[in-house]
């Protein structure tokens, strides 16, 4: 991997992945207050309301079921659009850019997993949440890090966001796999029928986004009454999308290349209103009857300490092993200080950890036992993540 930063006018420099990700705090403060006041709402006067507004059906889905397999499936599409485009014409399109993120995602997916079995032994009950602490919450994570501005070089911001969209999907395999209990075949068949359509589009180089866009919501349909996570749909409709190469210049114009006129026209949206939106809906937790004995509960030790430290062993020591092997480089002008704050902030685990952790267990009890485990160990990682990163200072090369 190149130990300098992307030149603005070279491959994969100017890209409007990075322009977002660098203009990006505004969206990151607006994430974190409405994440707060999420929080309050949910012990306030107003938390039945809050509640039971998230469970009001409209139509054949209630409001948080429209939020998190809808909205965020469009989420899922514009950073899938993203990460194709980086990995087709940008930073990750050589397999040692590659590599990085991706065993460092495998770490940090395996061990914050074997913490919360070290945990949890005693308790066979609790096991069936061994992958609540593994996954990490790309908007969050990618928050934090914007509101640190240009502190963080773009190669850094790249990798987080590389990590994440691949932990988030490990995510969605283990929840395909081990918490999914009726899988439709048929949907699925017809959905690899779909898939297989929007392939063809893209070999007969049909440069409209309608067609992509009306299978694409077919797509989800399919998916959905599959059994499987339904925002996979947006993934795999990113990439199928075409995208026009461009060497050794910024990028395509949005004319030529549906990737770039697609991730135009949704990047707005999905950072001020999509992403707030889940946010809001899904970091409300009550602390209602909490004591310190809650949160010395094995689950909870187990969520909060697999978060918490085993994203930091997991994603740090996987770095730290590819690097110091010489199989890859760090990313661009970054140091060691600045990688240790980065796999702090993927201990933050709101979204898809609260999700698996309402499949794993029915019982309230034990989903209030994840929840604050969670709110503790995603609140320590992106504050001691944040600090590093403040304090730190990139590599000067």
């Amino acid at each position: 991997m190149s130990t300098h930063e992307p030149r603005p006018n070279g491959r994969g420099g100017n890209t409007t992945f990075r322009k977002f990700l660098d203009s990006g705090s505004s969206a990151g403060i607006v994430l974190m207050v409405v994440a707060a006041l999420a929080i309050i709402t949910a012990n306030s006067p107003f938390a039945a309301s809050y509640f039971n507004a998230l469970h009001l059906y409209l139509g054949p889905l209630s409001l948080q079921h429209w939020i998190n397999d809808a909205l965020m499936a469009v989420f899922f599409l514009m950073v899938g659009l993203e990460i194709k485009r980086e990995m087709v014409d940008g930073q990750l399109s050589t397999w040692p850019r590659r590599i990085l993120p991706g065993v460092a995602a495998l770490g940090g997916m395996a061990v914050p997993a074997l913490i919360y079995v070290a945990f949890n032994a005693g308790h066979p009950a609790a096991l069936r949440g061994w992958a609540i602490p593994s996954a990490t919450d790309i908007a969050f994570a990618l928050g934090v890090l914007s509101l640190l501005g240009p502190r963080v070089p773009a190669s850094l911001k790249v990798f987080l966001a590389a990590l994440a969209i691949i932990d988030d999907l490990g995510a969605v395999v283990i929840i395909a796999l081990f918490y999914t209990t009726d899988l439709s075949v048929v949907d699925l068949g017809l959905a690899a029928a779909v898939v297989a359509a929007l392939v063809g589009l893209g070999r007969m180089r049909v440069n409209s986004l309608v067609p992509y866009l009306v299978l694409g919501v077919i797509l989800w349909v399919l998916v959905y009454r599959s059994g499987v996570h339904a925002t996979l749909a947006g993934v795999i409709l990113a990439l199928t999308i075409p995208i026009k190469r461009t060497p050794a210049a910024p990028e395509a114009s949005p004319a030529e290349s549906p990737l770039h006129r697609l991730e135009h026209i949704l990047q707005t949206p999905v950072a001020f209103i999509i992403v707030p939106i889940f946010g809001f809906a899904n970091a409300g937790v009550s602390f209602e009857g909490v004591t310190l004995a809650t949160f010395a509960q094995p689950l909870t030790l187990g969520v909060a300490a697999g978060l918490f430290l085993g994203k930091l062993i997991g994603v740090f020591g996987a770095v730290a092993l590819m690097v110091r092997s010489g199989i890859v480089d760090l990313p661009a002008a970054a140091s060691w200080g600045q990688v240790l704050g980065v796999s702090l902030l993927c201990g933050i685990g709101f979204t898809m950890s609260l999700f698996i952790g309402l499949l794993a267990f029915d019982d309230p009890a034990l989903q209030d036992g994840v929840k604050f485990g969670i709110l503790a160990g995603s609140i320590l990682s992106g504050t001691l993540g944040y600090v590093v990163l403040r304090v730190v200072r990139r590599e000067a090369r």
